[in-house]
């Protein structure tokens, strides 16, 4: 039988504060990195990538990102910006340049984790570090979902964030020499700046006291979720979660809505749903105890609200 914790997060620290849990089990998954020595006139075009998250951080120089219908945005050395939905977008010397798409622009793999690129021209030159990240799991989807199209710390924002500035210096320094060892140290500084990114944004946005962040926050509807998420095998319903905290049933269920812009029973269905089709992509599981790990009494009834809330059956996820 599958143990229900397998089938949830990463075991969590003895703390009533749900968004710190979820900031503690933010892990980096499949990253790949890219240094990047730029002259002259030149644009690249970045490619979509659904699931994962681009950051660029400026070593030397400067450059334009432009992503959609946002503002082109001139980045300065020291700027570190995350793009974390996936989209596709342009870094570039000036506006207007017609743009290479990165993959033909001659970058040559040093490693598994770990690429370079040059392109030669005469003028300025400017040089980026640029990653490619994502995270596996359900609460930090949930999270990357409600992040802005752009995260951006420029150099001036950062004279107070001790940790950036010293962070950014040391990949420059060796992403400017790439000792024995070079590679090691930036790509695991980058994650760490990817998830210190993050959590400056949940600090100071007004955005990140809405939706499914600002419930999280919340002292009552936070309880609930966290419970939710701790044991979701476990026969929740409205009256149980209700006074988990510490509410009426009615009270609890329409401040719930209010703050979720969903109903308890979907959010709880949607939640152990997202649990299953993670499990099913990494691991091979029958779906008998995949559903009792999860709170369905028989296969047939978990397979039925798989399809509804995924969209396809259960054995229809792939293992990767």
């Amino acid at each position: 039988m599958i143990d229900p914790q397998c089938v949830t997060q990463p075991h969590f620290p003895e703390a009533n504060d749900p968004l710190g849990e979820i900031l503690h089990q933010l892990r980096v998954d499949g990253s790949l990195y890219c240094r990047s020595r730029l002259f002259g006139r030149w644009s690249l075009a970045m490619p979509v990538l659904p699931g994962k998250m681009m950051f660029h951080i400026v070593n030397k120089g400067q450059c334009w990102l432009s992503l959609d219908d946002e503002a082109p945005v001139l980045l300065t050395q020291g700027s570190l910006v995350l793009v974390p939905h996936g989209h596709g977008h342009s870094m570039s010397s000036e506006l207007g340049l017609a743009a290479t798409p990165l993959f033909e622009a001659g970058v040559k793999r040093v490693s598994e984790r770990y690429e370079t690129l040059e392109i030669s021209g005469e003028g300025e030159s400017t040089e980026v570090t640029c990653g490619v990240v994502g995270f596996d799991q359900v609460a930090a989807l949930q999270l990357i979902q409600q992040l802005p199209p752009l995260l951006i710390l420029d150099e001036l924002e950062s004279t107070k964030q001790t940790w950036l500035n010293s962070s950014l210096a040391l990949i420059t320094s060796e992403a400017q020499q790439l000792k024995p060892g070079g590679e090691t140290i930036i790509t695991h500084l980058a994650d760490i700046l990817v998830i210190q990114l993050i959590r400056h944004w949940l600090e100071h946005s007004p955005q990140a006291n809405q939706g499914w962040l600002g419930a999280l926050r919340d002292k009552q509807i936070g309880l609930a979720l966290q419970a939710i998420h701790h044991q979701p095998d476990k026969a929740w319903t409205v009256d149980t979660l209700a006074q988990q905290c510490g509410m009426s049933r009615s009270g609890f269920s329409a401040r719930f809505s209010q703050l979720m812009g969903n109903s308890v029973k979907n959010y709880l269905t949607q939640w152990r749903m997202q649990l299953a089709q993670q499990k099913l992509k990494h691991q091979r599981v029958p779906l008998i105890e995949l559903a009792d790990a999860l709170g369905y009494q028989s296969e047939a009834a978990f397979s039925r609200a798989f399809k509804r809330v995924i969209g396809v059956p259960p054995g229809k996820v792939a293992l990767n």
